[in-house]
C-alpha cells in the first residue's frame, strides 16, 4: 500500500498528515513548533516515525516550510521562522530520516493541494493566494509546482501595488526594505490598520461591523478588495490562470471571490474578463495536503 506523508512546519504549530493511495486522509497529528532548528528537525522526525509505526509501513515525506531552499546554496532563505534561515534543512532532515525528502514553500503546497483535489481540481494553470498575516502565492501548471530558476515564482507579496492612486502615495515601507509591497496592503494586519489605525492587527470583525453600518469598516473592506483586484489583475496579465484560489483568513471575507472579477476588469488587458476565482476547499489543511502531494502517484 502506498502512503504519502505531508508535514506543515509553521511558526507556532507543526502538523503531519498521511494520505492513502486515493488521497484519503489516514492519520493526522499536530504539535507545537519548538523554537530551535535542531529541535524542529527532531520534532518532524519523531512525528514521521510515529506515523509509520502506526501505519506499519514506510511512506514518502514532503514538507512545507514558510520560506524556500536556495538553488545556489541549498540553504533555507526568506523564512519568517528565522531559525530555519541559513540551514540545509532538506539535507539535514533527509539524513535524519535516512531517505530522500521533498521540501517546498508553504504557499506552493497550498496551490498544489487545491490544484490536485481541491477547489481548482482539473485546472491546468492555478494561482494560489494566501491572505493572512502575510501575503503569499504559488503557481501550479499541469499538476506541478512552478518554482522558477531562483525559486521565486509566486512571490507576489513583494511586488509593488499596481496602478497606485495619488492618495496612496507615498507608498508604505515593507519589512523587506522596499516600499509599496502588496503584503503591506493586502495582509490581515494591513486591512486592520487601514480601518483602525497603527497598531491594529485583527481584521476578523470588520465584516460584521460593516454589516451593522460602520462606514469606516465598509470603506476599508472596499479599498482592500480594490487593491486585491489590482494585484490579481497584474498577475492575470502575466499568467492568465485558469483558476485563482483564495486562501488564508481573509479568504473568508463575505462575497470577496464573487466581487473580484468585476473589480479586475478595468485593469486586465483583454476585451473580455472572466477570471475564475474561488475560495479554497481544504481550508488550513491545504498546506499539509500539498506537502504530501509533492510526491506524485
Amino acid at each position: 500500500m502506498s502512503y504519502r506523508i505531508g508535514v506543515d512546519l509553521g511558526g507556532t504549530k507543526t502538523e503531519i498528515l498521511v494520505l492513502g493511495p486515493g488521497g484519503n486522509e489516514v492519520l493526522r497529528r499536530r504539535t507545537a513548533t519548538p523554537a530551535g532548528y535542531a529541535q524542529a528537525l527532531g520534532t518532524i522526525a519523531s512525528l514521521v516515525r510515529q506515523a509509520e509505526a502506526e501505519l506499519g509501513a514506510s511512506a514518502s515525506v514532503g514538507v512545507g516550510i514558510p520560506g524556500s531552499i536556495s538553488p545556489a546554496t541549498g540553504l533555507v532563505k526568506n523564512a519568517n521562522s528565522n531559525a530555519l534561515n541559513g540551514h540545509p534543512f532538506e539535507q539535514d532532515l533527509g539524513t535524519l530520516l535516512g531517505r530522500e525528502i521533498r521540501v517546498a514553500n508553504d504557499a506552493n503546497c497550498f496551490a498544489l493541494s487545491e490544484a490536485t483535489d481541491g477547489a481548482a481540481a482539473g485546472a491546468q494553470v492555478v494561482f494560489g493566494v494566501i491572505l493572512g498575516t502575510g501575503c503569499g502565492g504559488g503557481i501550479v501548471v499541469n499538476g506541478h509546482i512552478l518554482e522558477g530558476r531562483h525559486r521565486l515564482a509566486g512571490e507576489w507579496g513583494h511586488i509593488s501595488l499596481p496602478w497606485p492612486r495619488m492618495d496612496e502615495m507615498p507608498m508604505r515601507p515593507c519589512w523587506c526594505g522596499r516600499a509599496g509591497c502588496l503584503e503591506t496592503y493586502l495582509s490581515g494586519p494591513a486591512l486592520a490598520m487601514e480601518c483602525d489605525g497603527p497598531g491594529a492587527r485583527d481584521a476578523s470583525q470588520l465584516p460584521a461591523r460593516a454589516a451593522s453600518g460602520d462606514a469606516q469598516a465598509a470603506a476599508a473592506l472596499a479599498l482592500h478588495a480594490n487593491r486585491l483586484a489590482r494585484g490579481l489583475a497584474a498577475i492575470t496579465n502575466i499568467l492568465d490562470p485558469d483558476a485563482i484560489v483564495l486562501g488564508g483568513g481573509l479568504s473568508n471575507l463575505p462575497s470577496l471571490a464573487a466581487t473580484l472579477p468585476a473589480l479586475m476588469q478595468p485593469y486586465i488587458f483583454s476585451d473580455t474578463c472572466t477570471p475564475h476565482i474561488v475560495r479554497n476547499l481544504h481550508g488550513d489543511s491545504s498546506g499539509v495536503r500539498g506537502a504530501a502531494w509533492l510526491w506524485p502517484g
